[in-house]
């Protein structure tokens, strides 16, 4: 996370709802090399204590879990590069800004049996943001086609111990400035999620 204050005022539930709304992140955790990474979808618990995903069987960080392990679970928003001549003021650098949110805490494999409620979780969360389309369930599938699918995956559980976030929105930068930067981004930036970060900036104010 960002060392600086000013981009790191944001408060837990609002850590948690970004992060339940991303619903995306990359899972890290340590090994006796480079530490092993894969990019998860994930359920979130309201209280933000508990987050839930699948990995295939064949991952290395299923392996390495005969027992819990301590992870990192890193949730990366919009971002994008801020070019200093936005800014409309002199001797500034250029820099990033960006949102993202760090859930730190044990993960485990869990029971087979749990698989299929999961699976069924997961997906009535992600239908329903696909609404009025009628949501795909598991019950759309061929019984057997689907326990042989399942084979191939195993539920995880994350315990969430800590969550720290950075929202690096340009809060360090008088009003005119940083809203200078957001309407150049809007109109220029690239990278991800650009436009709703240009929002987000206009919407911060200094030392909030």
């Amino acid at each position: 996370m960002h060392p600086n204050p000013a981009f790191r005022k944001e408060t837990r539930a609002q850590h948690i709802t970004f992060a339940r709304e991303q619903g995306f992140g990359m899972l890290a955790v340590a090994s006796s090399g480079a530490p092993l990474i894969s990019h998860i979808p994930f359920l979130l618990s309201e209280d933000g204590t508990l987050a839930e995903f699948h990995l295939v069987r064949s991952n290395p960080i299923v392996r390495a879990l005969a027992s819990p392990l301590a992870a990192r679970l890193a949730v990366q928003g919009g971002h994008s590069y801020v070019s200093p001549d936005w800014y409309d003021v002199d001797d500034q650098v250029p820099t990033w800004n960006y949102m993202a949110a760090h859930l730190v805490g044990e993960v485990e494999k869990r029971p087979a049996e749990e698989l299929r409620d999961l699976l069924d979780r997961q997906s009535a969360v992600y239908e329903t943001r696909l609404m009025p389309k009628a949501p795909w369930t598991t019950g759309k599938m061929t019984p057997d086609v689907l326990e042989k699918m399942m084979r191939q995956i195993v539920p995880c559980r994350m315990r969430v111990d800590q969550i720290d976030g950075t929202w690096k929105l340009s809060q360090n930068k008088p009003d005119a400035v940083r809203l200078n930067a957001a309407n150049h981004m809007d109109a220029y930036g690239f990278g991800n999620e650009v436009r709703v970060l240009a929002a987000l900036m206009r919407g911060v104010a200094p030392g909030d």
